[in-house]
């Protein structure tokens, strides 16, 4: 919105710095990052009264998590309003890969809103139907997919990009919207089953969303696409301005969900967060490079699928507790040891990734 007053400038004034994404993107951080001090508070209240005995804990769960019984949920709300607010105030709304990206978080937020409305009436973990979830993400991320390839150049319509090759595609045609459904939704519940702990989700994404923002600024920029050897994708740099404003976001929300949490980000802002991740790797041509940077929500997401099928086939269990971050506190690991810990692995994971840039 405030981009329009670069066309106030003369080229050597004050409002010449709003051609500037990197101008804009740190007006965009602080913007989210002072609505989230600003509003956590009062939304915190406004949640406690309203849900009375909070977020339903889990009978099988570890013991230790009774205690945070009464906790309310649905402080992904916090993150969503300041990250709508920073984006529609500095984004250029006449990009449509920023419409793409915000639709799909608001898209997977509502499905989010509705399984943990269900969770607190009923009071039981049990909310959504998962078909039902798995049937709305699908149509939000496959409209997405098809849209991204719409926008994006022909010559990388319908392409996937391989990292560490230099100018190495691989035409999935028709297969390109399953294909980045897959990703989009995979994204989305992997972050959803990684938020299980006070503060475990919410910093991994931080540090994979920074990351994504590099890598979009880079593939955004064509002096800066060409150097590193990688697809150059028109408008994608704009998704910078989208990322500091989540990143802002986060930290607000972070204030309040660091341990002991006041409020639970809940499905409304695990799914939004995972399915942003999930388009801005589909929109930036970086699908497999996700995998790598968001390889520690991939692990919890495995651990899940490999207890499962596990289970069902000798009726015995590979972890004491799925997801893994739960196994790691049946084996008597601290709750601030299992997240401190993660986020290292995350920010390793994301210098990786970013790595994979410059590595071709």
């Amino acid at each position: 919105m405030l981009y329009w007053l670069a066309t106030l400038s003369d080229g050597g004034d004050f409002f010449n710095l709003f051609r500037y994404i990197t101008f804009r993107a740190g007006g965009a951080f602080f913007t989210a990052l002072i609505f989230g001090f600003m509003f956590g508070r009062p939304l915190i209240d406004l949640l406690r009264r309203k849900q009375k005995k909070g977020q339903p804990i889990r009978d099988d769960g570890p013991q230790n998590h009774f205690s945070k019984a009464g906790t309310p949920t649905m402080g992904g709300l916090l993150i969503l309003a300041a990250l709508i607010v920073g984006t529609l105030l500095w984004a250029r709304l006449d990009n449509g890969y920023v419409w793409i990206v915000l639709l799909v978080t608001l898209g997977f937020a509502g499905i989010g809103f509705a399984d943990d409305y269900a969770k607190v009436t009923k009071q039981h973990h049990a909310g959504l139907s998962g078909k039902v979830r798995l049937a709305i993400g699908m149509v939000i991320a496959a409209v997405a997919a098809g849209t991204a390839a719409w926008l994006h150049p022909a010559a990388l319509s319908g392409q996937l990009a391989l990292p560490f090759f230099k100018d190495a595609l691989i035409n999935l045609s028709i297969l390109y919207v399953p294909f980045s459904v897959i990703v989009i939704l995979g994204a989305a519940n992997a972050v959803n089953l990684t938020d299980g702990l006070d503060g475990l989700a919410i910093m991994p994404v931080m540090i994979a969303a920074a990351t994504f923002a590099v890598i979009a600024y880079m593939v955004g920029n064509a002096n800066f696409a060409n150097y590193l050897g990688v697809h150059f994708v028109p408008g994608t740099g704009e998704l910078a301005v989208f990322v500091a404003a989540l990143i802002g976001g986060g930290l607000g929300f972070l204030w309040y969900n660091a341990p002991p949490a006041a409020v639970f980000m809940g499905d409304t802002g695990s799914l939004a967060l995972g399915g942003a991740l999930g388009a801005i790797a589909v929109v930036t041509k970086h699908e497999i490079v996700l995998a790598i940077v968001g390889g520690l929500f991939v692990v919890e997401a495995m651990s899940v699928i490999i207890q499962v099928l596990y289970f069902k086939r000798t009726g015995k269990r590979v972890f004491l507790m799925a997801p893994i971050h739960h196994h790691f506190e049946k084996k008597g690991w601290g709750e601030a040891q299992i997240v401190i810990r993660f986020w290292i692995i995350a920010l390793i994971l994301a210098l990786i990734g970013l790595a994979t840039l410059k590595l071709r």
